[in-house]
């Protein structure tokens, strides 16, 4: 079949407003271009820290940041409730370090990763999401110093959600450092959207990485997605990697609500078995498509 045209509220994607979890008690750090204090977020934005500007007051000059905080943790208060995120409760740690044509550096990236190595505790974080990659010349870039302390939050407990990125078609084209072997990567519904008769094909990026691991892990609802923009009461559409990305981040915050004492590689694990298959290859679709429903009756053993 041919892309749909509609736009899509996550809330609404999963009728999240019949499950009794809001991510309540979760915090989430988002690696992007920052956030604007918009209504449906200024009220849970527990930090704000910029990385490419050093500014002080919590603001995005591009946009990016502020929609994926939206599909994270809007409460919907500029739509009367329409417009929810997928885990409206969770409080957000914006670490800016993207610019505003969303362009970013190494140094930046792991900058922002030592903050969270020296402030994990402090504001509870529990989740992060990446929603930005690069490409991989070779496999030694999945093993280089930013992979290092990646990988070293993993270890701390935390949960890395990280995008596929939208270099694909086509095996080998997830992004780094969604290439990173312990992180969850998410790839975009899309996949299942288009036609191979004549339609657009998606750009989600597919499996395996240079160093073949297996990748995505799973994918998520993310075209057409309608969320927070960088201005008052504004709301605004994106499509890509970078959508599906926080979809499963506030399903994780939703998941760490019910069941707080699950760790990282549980939730990881359960989220990949909950997934429904939707019959492309590992290395397209990874575990499935993620089913929230299903995901929350994973029961950490």
């Amino acid at each position: 079949m041919h892309i749909r045209n509609k736009t899509y509220c996550v809330n609404d994607i999963y009728r999240l407003d019949n499950i009794p979890y809001t991510g309540r008690g979760c915090c989430a750090a988002i690696l992007d271009t920052g956030i604007y204090p918009h209504p449906d977020l200024a009220d849970h934005i527990a930090c704000f820290q910029d990385f490419v500007n050093g500014r002080k007051n919590a603001y995005d000059d591009n946009s990016h940041g502020t929609h994926v905080a939206g599909i994270i943790a809007g409460n919907g208060y500029s739509s009367q409730g329409i417009l929810k995120g997928m885990a409206p409760d969770c409080r957000i740690i914006a670490l800016k370090i993207l610019d505003k044509k969303g362009n970013g550096d190494k140094d930046s990236l792991l900058s922002a990763c030592h903050w969270i190595r020296d402030n994990y505790r402090k504001y509870s974080i529990n989740i992060v999401n990446i929603s930005i990659g690069s490409d991989t010349a070779d496999c030694n870039e999945e093993k280089d110093e930013i992979a290092a302390v990646i990988n070293h939050l993993w270890e701390l407990g935390i949960c890395i959600v990280v995008s596929a990125g939208n270099s694909g078609p086509g095996p080998g084209t997830i992004t780094f450092p969604g290439t990173c072997e312990r992180v969850i990567t998410v790839g975009s519904d899309a996949l299942l959207l288009y036609s191979d008769e004549g339609g657009a094909k998606s750009h989600s990026g597919e499996g395996p990485t240079k160093c073949n691991i297996n990748k995505p892990d799973l994918l998520a609802p993310g075209h057409n997605i309608i969320s927070c923009h960088n201005r008052y009461n504004g709301y605004t559409v994106k499509s890509g990697t970078s959508m599906s990305t926080p979809v499963v981040s506030g399903a994780v915050a939703l998941y760490l609500e019910k069941y707080p004492w699950a760790s990282n590689d549980i939730v990881k694990q359960n989220i990949k078995l909950s997934a429904a298959d939707v019959g492309l290859g590992r290395n397209r679709q990874g575990a499935g498509l993620l089913n929230v429903k299903h995901f929350l009756e994973q029961k950490p053993l």
